[in-house]
This record gives C-alpha cells, structure tokens and sequence, in this order.
C-alpha cells in the first residue's frame, strides 16, 4: 500500500474543567524527526507522547502542538512553614540579642528571603494521563487515515506516469528501425560519394557496419527498462513503506532512459526520450511524498 508522508490529525479532550487540544502535522523526512510542543505540566511525559507517535508514525517529520487550557488556575504560591518559622526564630534572636524592636515588618522580609514561597506544579493524574493518552492515540489514527487518503492519490498520478513511459517504450520501436536502415543508406552514399564503392573491402566495411550498429542498439534497454517498470508496480502492489525502494527503482529506470537517449542518433526517438524523462522527473516528485 502506497502512504503518503504528509498528514493532520486532531483531539479535542475536556475533563475537570480543562481543555487540552492535540494536533500532529506530518511532513516529508528522510528518517522521524518528532518536534513537541508541550505545556509545562506535561514536559515530564514527553518520552509517552514520543513513544505513542513512534510506534505508528515510523517516518516523517512530525510537530505536535498540545494546548492545555484552565492550567493557570492550578498554579498556586505555598508559604514553607518550616523554613519561614527558623527564619523567624533567627531574626527575632538577633533582634533581642541587639536590642531592636521586632515590627511587623520583619513578615514581609521573611517572604522575600529564599526558598520561603514556592510555586506549586499541578500534576497529572494516571486517569488524566488515560485520557490524554487515548487523544494521542486519536489522532495519530487520523493522521494515518489522511495518509491513506493521500497515497491513493499519489499511487494513481504515479502509475499514470509509469504507464506512459512504458508507452514511449513501446513505441520506439518502429523508429529504431528505420533509423537503423537510414544510418546504413546514409553511410553507404557518403561512400559512394567520397571514396566510390570499388575501393572498398566489403567485407571489412559489412563488419564494421554491423559493429557500429550495434553499438547503437537499444533493444537491451529497452529490455530492463521494461522489467524496471514491472518490478516498480510489483513493489507498489505488494510492500508497505515502499518509498525508498521505489526512489532506487527511479534511478535505474533513469539510467536506462537516458542510455536510450545517448544512443538514439534521431530527432524523434530524442523527442520521446525528453518526454519519458519528463513523467520520471514527476514520478521522482512524487515519491519523495511516499513513506
């Protein structure tokens, strides 16, 4: 099955007067590359939130937006009492010890003094951490439906492209031919003309003829050029992830185009190579969008 790199999923979760929203954005990436953006109260989850998108998401660039309303009032300033009353014991010590009045004062300076307030974290509970769990899990599932989606798209615009370049294949044949007869009839005038056919050694000029010839022979390319499309739709019908195989699969299928086309030696067969070349380019395009 084809999937595309790119996708969007949503949860939407509220419980104990809260609000947490959960969007994951997938783009293309050569290996995951997972980017959190986290509230502080679930900073310390953010290996679960990693391992959650992991096991689904095994490639692509993924950012992932958690916004956790009604936190703020959770927050809260608590007064150390411990450390606040040995503060109190020590400064009214010194006080009496020289002899200055304690005021009141010296409550607002305790406050200030380290350590004496601290601000107090809300915590997420294991039921919480369920639910927020099952929002990962939500929409991570819609991303992998989006997807889907998308790669059934990218498989049919593909293997339309695939399919006129086997064409182009195809239809070099009756070209080839009569190139092959016109580069013969061309040699043996020029002959004619420049040198005159009694000086020549017929059997010598009919090898060297079949040599060069066959140094223009395109049949071979042709050949794995074909078997590379069908291994190319095998692997798009038959393996899951198949987008780095398939990124090989293009290059020798390039490399065979572009033989064709170093050996073409005419305008039309050149035409067609330009034009196979041009669907492999897009079919490129479009696989750096498949996982």
């Amino acid at each position: 099955m084809i999937l595309s790199m790119t996708g969007f999923g949503k949860s939407d979760l509220e419980f104990a007067q809260k609000k947490i929203s959960i969007e994951i954005r997938a783009l293309n990436s050569k290996q995951l590359d997972i980017i959190l953006k986290l509230p502080s109260i679930l900073k310390d989850k953010e290996s679960d939130f990693r391992n959650e998108i992991s096991k689904e998401l095994i490639r692509g660039k993924i950012d992932v937006y958690v916004n956790y309303d009604g936190m703020e009032e959770d927050r809260g300033v608590v007064i150390n009492k411990s450390i606040f009353k040995d503060y109190y014991n020590q400064l009214t010590s010194i006080c009496e010890d020289l002899a200055i009045p304690v005021s009141n004062d010296i409550l607002n300076s305790i406050l200030r003094l380290p350590d004496t307030l601290k601000m107090v974290k809300p915590i997420v509970s294991d039921d919480e951490w369920a639910i927020i769990q099952n929002g990962i899990i939500k929409a991570v599932q819609d991303v992998k439906q989006f997807r889907i989606q998308e790669g059934a798209s990218l498989k049919e615009d593909i293997m339309k492209r695939l399919t006129i370049i086997e064409t182009l294949c195809l239809a070099l044949e009756p070209f080839e031919k009569a190139r092959i007869e016109k580069i013969s009839n061309r040699i043996n005038t020029n002959l004619d003309e420049l040198v005159g056919r009694e000086k020549i050694d017929k059997n010598r000029f009919e090898q060297e003829l079949l040599y060069f010839i066959e140094k223009l022979d395109i049949n071979e390319e042709k050949v794995r050029l074909n078997n590379h499309c069908k291994y190319f739709r095998e692997t798009v019908e038959n393996e899951d992830f198949a987008g780095r195989k398939l990124g090989f699969i293009t290059q020798e299928l390039g490399r065979e185009i572009n033989t064709i086309g170093s050996k073409a030696n005419d305008s039309t067969i050149q035409q067609m190579v330009v034009q196979m070349k041009d669907e492999l380019e897009k079919i490129k395009e479009q696989i750096n969008n498949i996982l």
